[in-house]
C-alpha cells in the first residue's frame, strides 16, 4: 500500500496552491485527480481576482464582501481573505503571471458590480488559465508527485480521524487504497447539479459528506449574470468594467440584477475599450464559434446560471475540516476552494473573490497540513483496507442494479434542481425531495461491464455523490 504525508484531491488553483504550500512546508505531497495536467485551465472565466491595489488597506474590500454575502458572511474570514489579496497577486506576478496593466505600469483594476471602487485585476478572460499554468509550473519546480486518471471514491476514517483515501484507477479499473497522514479536498464545485456532471460534480464535498462531515453553506448557490442565453457558456464579469454594457432589449442600460431577476437582457460589447479588446479576444472567439454572433457588431442575449458554488466542508482559518460548530477537528482532514465553506461568500459572491478564496484557502490548508504531517504518524493500514473493500462492494452494486441509466439520472437531477433556483418555498423543495427519493429508490444502472476507462461507471459514481449533495441542498436552511 502506498503511503504519503499529504494527499491533495483536485486539479484547480486551490489544489495546486495547497500542494505548493505543503511541499514548501517540508513534506512529500501527492496530488491526485481524474483528469490531468492543465485540465483546470478550461474552467469558465467568471472573473479576475479582486485586490485592493489602489487602497491603503483592505477594509473597503471586506465591507463590500460582507455587503454581497449578507448576514451569513463570516466577517473575520472575509477580513483575512481580503487582507491577503495584494500579497497573493504579488506572489503570482513574481512567479511569472503577466497581468493586464495600465499607464504607469501598475496592474489594471476594473470596476465590477458590488465593488465600491475599481478592484478587479487579472489577465482578461484568461485569468484562470494563466493562474493555473503558473501554479503548475511551481508544482513541477518543487517535484510534487501528481497522478492523473484517479477518481477519488471515499475517505478512510477512524473515529473522526483520516487515515487515507480510496481511489479508482480509470486506466486499469482497479481500486487502490492510499494511506495518508493528511488529506486536502480541493476539487471542483457542485454546479453540475444544475447542468451535467462534467460541469462540476462536487467530488470533494460529496466524499466529505459520505464520511460524516456536516456540510455548510449549501443553501446558497450564487448566480452568474453573463451566461450566453441558450448555452452553458459563461463570460467574465470583467467585461462590464472594460466598456461592456448590459441592456434591456429595449436599449435601456441596466445592472446585473436585472438579469438575475429574469429580465430579457443583452450584453453589448460593441463599445469595448480598444485597450481591452486583446484581453478578451478569447471570449469573442468563443461567442462567434458557439452562436455565430460577431461581438464587434452584434449584441449577445444573456441569462443567469449557477456557474460556481461556494458551499462545502466547514473549515477554520487553517483549512481544517471542523465539527461541533468549529470547536473540533476531523483530525488530518482539510478542505480548500470549492470543496470548502470558509464563510467568505455568505449568501452572495463578490466578483473576484472566488479565485482569491481558492488561492488563500489552498495556501492555508497546505501550510498547516504540511507542518502537521511532519510530526504525525500513519494510523495503520487496516482502516484503509476496509474502506477499499467497501468501495469494491459499491462499484459491484452499480453493475448489478436495474435502475435508471446514467443519462436519465443526470437529466432528472438537473431538471429537479432547476425548480429551486432562488425558489426555496416548501412546495418546490418538497417536489424536488420527492424526485430525488424516487431516483435513489430505483438506483443507477451501469450497463458497461468493462473495467478499463469505463466512463459510464465514472459518471454513475459522480451521480451518486451528486444525489447526496442535492439532498443536502434541499434540506439546508436558507
Amino acid at each position: 500500500m502506498e503511503s504519503w504525508d499529504v494527499v491533495i484531491v483536485g486539479s484547480g488553483p486551490a489544489a495546486l496552491r495547497a500542494a505548493i504550500a505543503a511541499a514548501d512546508a517540508g513534506t512529500i505531497p501527492l496530488m491526485i485527480d481524474s483528469t490531468g495536467v492543465g485540465s483546470a485551465s478550461g474552467a469558465a472565466p467568471l472573473s479576475g481576482l479582486a485586490a485592493s491595489i489602489d487602497e491603503t488597506d483592505s477594509t473597503a474590500h471586506r465591507e463590500d464582501t460582507v455587503s454581497a454575502g449578507g448576514d451569513s458572511t463570516d466577517r473575520v474570514a472575509a477580513a483575512r481573505t481580503c487582507g491577503e489579496a495584494v500579497s497573493v497577486l504579488a506572489e503570482l506576478e513574481r512567479w511569472g503571471l503577466v497581468l493586464r496593466r495600465r499607464d504607469g505600469g501598475l496592474p489594471h483594476a476594473s470596476e465590477a458590480p458590488g465593488h465600491s471602487r475599481p478592484r478587479l485585476t487579472g489577465c482578461g478572460d484568461s485569468t484562470t488559465r494563466e493562474v493555473t499554468r503558473i501554479l503548475e509550473e511551481q508544482m513541477i519546480k518543487r517535484g510534487v508527485a501528481r497522478r492523473s486518471d484517479l477518481l477519488s471514491l471515499s475517505l478512510a476514517m477512524d473515529n473522526r480521524q483520516v487515515r487515507g483515501i480510496v481511489v479508482l484507477d480509470l486506466h486499469t479499473g482497479t481500486i487502490t487504497p492510499i494511506q495518508a497522514k493528511a488529506v486536502i479536498l480541493a476539487t471542483e464545485g457542485h454546479q453540475g447539479l444544475w447542468s451535467s456532471p462534467s460541469c462540476g460534480a462536487g467530488t470533494g464535498a460529496a466524499i466529505a459528506a459520505a464520511a460524516g462531515v456536516g456540510l455548510s453553506g449549501m443553501a446558497h448557490s450564487p448566480m452568474h449574470p453573463l451566461t450566453v442565453r441558450g448555452t452553458d457558456m459563461q463570460l467574465p464579469i470583467d467585461l462590464l468594467g472594460s466598456g461592456g454594457r448590459l441592456r434591456k432589449e429595449s436599449g435601456d442600460d441596466v445592472g446585473p440584477e436585472a438579469v438575475l431577476e429574469g429580465e430579457d437582457c443583452v450584453l453589448d460589447l460593441r463599445s469595448l475599450e480598444s485597450e481591452a479588446v486583446p484581453w478578451f479576444a478569447e471570449s469573442a472567439r468563443r461567442v462567434r464559434e458557439r452562436t455565430g454572433l460577431d461581438t464587434s457588431m452584434e449584441v449577445i442575449p444573456v441569462s443567469s446560471s449557477i456557474a460556481a458554488t461556494t458551499g462545502g466542508a466547514p473549515v477554520d482559518a487553517d483549512g481544517r475540516v471542523t465539527f461541533d460548530d468549529g470547536k473540533m477537528w476531523f483530525t488530518g482532514l482539510y478542505a480548500a476552494g470549492r470543496s470548502a465553506y470558509t464563510g467568505v461568500h455568505g449568501a452572495g459572491m463578490l466578483p473576484g473573490n472566488l479565485l482569491l478564496d481558492d488561492l488563500v484557502s489552498g495556501q492555508s490548508a497546505g501550510i498547516h497540513a504540511g507542518n502537521w504531517a511532519k510530526d504525525a504518524s500513519f494510523g495503520g493500514s487496516s482502516v484503509v483496507d476496509a474502506a477499499s473493500n467497501e468501495a469494491s462492494i459499491r462499484i459491484t452494486s452499480l453493475s448489478n442494479n436495474s435502475g435508471h441509466s446514467v443519462g436519465q439520472v443526470s437529466a432528472r437531477i438537473s431538471s429537479s434542481m432547476q425548480n429551486i433556483n432562488g425558489n426555496r418555498n416548501e412546495s418546490a423543495l418538497a417536489s424536488v425531495s420527492s424526485a430525488l427519493d424516487e431516483i435513489k429508490g430505483t438506483g443507477i444502472k451501469v450497463t458497461d461491464k468493462s473495467s478499463v476507462m469505463n466512463t459510464e461507471l465514472t459518471t454513475a459514481l459522480h451521480l451518486e455523490g451528486m444525489l447526496m449533495l442535492a439532498g443536502i441542498i434541499v434540506s439546508s436552511e436558507g
